[in-house]
């Protein structure tokens, strides 16, 4: 049964209360006092239970039934209905004789707040890959450095003048098929930096018997310069960008690094950037090794290598 969470008397209490006065012949002040509330409130809760039984007990809505200067729903739909020819609220409300602030509420009432609300929604674009190594995806998050301890490690906070913290760059490369992932912390996100991290991360994929056959990046302009080509070309990689403004097309790196952010660089607290880049190496080994992916069966990345390697054999 609903019940405000705020409310004074619980369920119980109330129906003990209506009951004390409707079959125990207490008075609505006595039953009052004894409930620690108004005798007004007694005489409300005491009389929906007279006409309503258990069902008065439970708590309204407390919108009015009837408001005397609603918007009728033939103007309603007149309003979408210029919506739907893409006229802006304020444009409506011109047409219409009323007030943008009206016209607003009504828009967002009725779902069409804005215009992308008119277009049909994208359909999810899902390309999973079955062998590891033939997509790999790689991406960079700007993450502020700390200079100097915060509150949360000083307990202090006090206003203290602070220099220029300056910034650091999280380069991510995760496996489409397996969502094995490498990480590194870097001073710039340029391209002799990326084109690096690209080589270390093949290194590391190598190492566990994979051969990394596409890369997937956005349209940074690391990943545009001839210096990132070149090295692909020379690594034997067929590169491949993101529709421009879709961060979505990369979406196992961007969901990645949203974990990443979470459970490393903000799931503890540090006092220096150098702690934090000193907890990555643990944080990755337990997504790699430990944490199970719900895209992959429950499984963790190796884990979900190792099946794909093996897939007559039964791991847990």
């Amino acid at each position: 049964m609903k019940l405000d969470a705020n409310a004074a008397l619980s369920l119980h209490q109330r129906r003990r209360m209506a009951r004390r006065v409707l079959e125990q012949g207490w008075t609505l002040t006595s039953a009052a006092r004894a409930a620690e509330v108004s005798v007004r409130t007694a005489a409300k809760w005491v009389a929906r239970y007279r006409a309503e039984g258990e069902a008065g007990l439970v708590d309204r809505s407390s919108a009015a039934h009837r408001v005397a200067n609603r918007t009728g729903e033939e103007r309603i739909q007149a309003i979408a209905a210029l919506r739907r020819l893409r006229m802006s609220g304020a444009e409506i409300a011109l047409c219409l004789g009323m007030a943008p602030s009206t016209v607003s509420g009504l828009l967002r009432r009725i779902g069409l707040g804005t215009l992308a609300r008119l277009e049909p929604p994208e359909p999810a674009n899902r390309y999973p890959r079955r062998r590891p190594g033939e997509l790999v995806h790689v991406d960079v998050k700007k993450l502020g450095a700390i200079v100097l301890a915060g509150h949360r490690v000083t307990g202090e906070r006090r206003h203290r003048a602070r220099g220029r913290a300056g910034w650091e760059y999280v380069h991510v490369c995760v496996d489409d098929a397996t969502r094995l992932a490498y990480v590194e912390v870097l001073a710039d996100e340029r391209a002799p930096s990326a084109v690096g991290f690209l080589r270390r991360a093949l290194a590391f994929y190598r190492r566990h018997g994979i051969r990394v056959e596409r890369l997937l990046t956005d349209n940074g302009s690391a990943y545009r310069s001839a210096l990132h080509a070149l090295a692909c070309r020379a690594l034997g990689l067929r590169h491949l960008r993101t529709r421009p403004y879709r961060p979505r097309t990369n979406g196992k790196a961007e969901r990645f690094i949203r974990t990443l952010m979470g459970g490393w660089a903000y799931g503890a607290i540090y006092a220096t950037s150098a702690e934090r880049r000193a907890a990555l190496d643990g944080w990755l080994w337990h997504y790699n090794h430990r944490r199970r992916h719900g895209s992959l069966g429950h499984q963790a990345p190796m884990a979900r290598l190792r099946a794909l390697n093996n897939p007559l054999g039964s791991y847990t």
